[in-house]
């Protein structure tokens, strides 16, 4: 893997006034990147080595997960999170110089940025339809390029500034407190040292389904005191009402809980996609339930090594 604290040659899920590339600057602030039209296409570069890392978003604290990216590091080649930032969000309405609020009729944007700003349209531009876009910053580029559909562009305050726009209205999101997760995403390599305060990311296939097939999971994580920081389910394409589980869980591999989980999932489970270990953004230290730290899980280990040396 490569080391994301060294020189490297970054991606970001684009265009440049998104605020996945406000999570690489917090990242690698003098760092050159490139950005890419979806996260498809993101974490292809990452895939295929033209780039050694890429930042994506992965959860939001009002819509939850995001399906583009949860499904696509689930399946393909193989990549692992090695980082995240947390960013919050704050979205402005932009328009081309002259436009007012009564002259809008339709607002374009990403659907998630849309999905959080519903209420202050609805009271504020009654009326006004949504427009879908690929990001919110290319909702604010396609307005400065021409024409749309839309009269206005729901994105970053800095979206607006590089397309100099002018903004009608301020922190119009309905929940002022919602912040995104993004991941920085790199093939598999050398796992990031633990630090205390890490997460790890797997995704879990059921061999098939079954009464009591979740909680036969679950298990492996409640036994040895771990705590789920995520949950969500998410289709695997495969037959109507067949799901796959990822899964955020507080602790490093290398922590003998985390280890232990792990092995029990492997057997139970059709398959066990780890998808890293790294250091939480927020530097929180795990909360390790007791009886479920290293040391008493060495204690049982040494006690079942003199029982089998003594038969």
């Amino acid at each position: 893997m490569t080391d994301a604290s060294q020189p490297t040659r970054y991606g970001y899920f684009g265009p440049a006034g998104t605020f996945t590339q406000m999570a690489l600057k917090a990242w690698a602030p003098e760092a050159d990147a490139t950005a890419y039209d979806s996260v498809d296409a993101t974490l292809a570069a990452v895939r295929e080595g033209r780039i050694d890392a890429g930042m994506v978003p992965i959860e939001n604290s009002v819509e939850g997960g995001v399906s583009a990216t949860l499904d696509n590091l689930a399946t393909g080649d193989p990549l692992v999170v090695v980082g995240e930032v947390l960013v919050p969000i704050t979205f402005v309405l932009a328009a081309r110089e002259g436009v007012t609020l009564a002259d809008v009729t339709a607002v374009g944007t990403h659907s998630h940025a849309w999905a959080q700003v519903r209420g202050w349209v609805g009271a504020n531009l009654p009326g006004a339809t949504y427009v879908p876009t690929l990001s919110t910053a290319s909702s604010a580029m396609g307005l400065a390029a021409g024409e749309q559909n839309y009269q206005a562009a729901v994105c970053a305050p800095i979206a607006a500034d590089l397309a100099g726009l002018t903004v009608l209205a301020e922190d119009i999101g309905d929940v002022r407190t919602a912040v995104t997760r993004f991941v920085l995403v790199s093939r598999p390599g050398e796992l990031p040292a633990p630090t205390g305060a890490d997460k790890t990311t797997v995704v879990l296939y059921q061999r098939d389904d079954h009464s009591g097939g979740l909680l036969e999971l679950l298990e492996q994580f409640a036994t040895r005191g771990i705590n789920m920081t995520r949950l969500e389910s998410r289709p695997t394409k495969h037959s109507m009402g067949s799901y796959c589980f990822s899964i955020d869980l507080e602790g490093h591999v290398l922590d003998a809980r985390i280890g232990e989980a792990l092995m029990g999932l492997k057997r139970v489970c059709a398959d066990v996609v780890f998808l890293g270990s790294y250091p939480r953004a927020d530097r929180r230290a795990a909360d390790i339930a007791p009886r479920n730290s290293d040391a008493d899980f060495a204690a049982a280990r040494e006690w079942l090594a003199a029982i089998r040396q003594t038969i």
